[in-house]
């Protein structure tokens, strides 16, 4: 299946409070989501409340962290959701983390991956068991700014716009097609607090309007 990028203008017309679920449902079949988590779960709770409010056509099945105190296995049992610990320290590499979430995933019959805040670098093990269906959310502008702490790197280069990407992961770090994408201003008295709260609201926006594009394509 192929995703074609769009604007975040788009995103208002494939995800609407006003169309119940069960009209989504008569149009294309459910899409069956795998959320990977490491942290508070915000971006995961944002996908969840969608759903069921009805304004998203895809369920989550299961949602995996690898951190025990990862806030989002509270989210997760807010909303019904099974929550499984894989955690990473009890791997011997990145393949045995992988080829454990794999594992879950098919048992739980999981089609697309959602990295909503997953803090681990995937291997061949999981990209090659769901080829082109594993999405990643990134605090900036992709290609600018990969890798850890984008928001303190777009401030120490000065730049005056930076934003968030969702695109389809590859094996490099943040690479690959991009989805969609948000930008947002920085401020004179911007600290990475600051601009990292105002980038997390279009991460919430893009991370809904690309899996929506998903699930129309579905």
């Amino acid at each position: 299946m192929t995703v074609n990028p769009v604007s975040t203008n788009s995103s208002a017309s494939l995800i609407s409070p006003e169309i119940g679920k069960s009209a989504i449902d008569s149009a294309h079949p459910t899409l069956k989501l795998g959320i990977l988590a490491s942290g508070s779960g915000s971006n995961f709770e944002v996908i969840a409340e969608a759903i069921q409010k009805g304004q998203l056509n895809a369920e989550i099945p299961v949602l995996i962290y690898n951190n025990p105190e990862a806030k989002a296995a509270a989210r997760a049992e807010k909303y019904g959701i099974p929550a499984i610990l894989l955690n990473h320290r009890d791997c011997k590499s990145r393949e045995e983390l992988d080829t454990k979430i794999v594992k879950t995933f098919q048992e739980y019959d999981v089609e697309w991956v959602v990295m909503a805040g997953w803090m681990r670098i995937v291997t061949k093990v999981l990209l090659d068991a769901f080829p082109d269906k594993v999405i990643n959310i990134h605090p900036s502008l992709l290609p600018s700014f990969p890798g850890i702490r984008a928001v303190e790197q777009a401030l120490a280069a000065k730049v005056k716009i930076t934003g968030c990407t969702v695109h389809i992961a590859h094996l490099e770090v943040d690479s690959g097609p991009i989805l969609m994408q948000a930008a947002v201003p920085v401020l004179p008295d911007d600290t990475a607090e600051t601009l990292h709260a105002r980038i997390q609201v279009q991460e919430h926006k893009i991370m809904l309007g690309a899996i929506a594009l998903i699930a129309e394509s579905h």
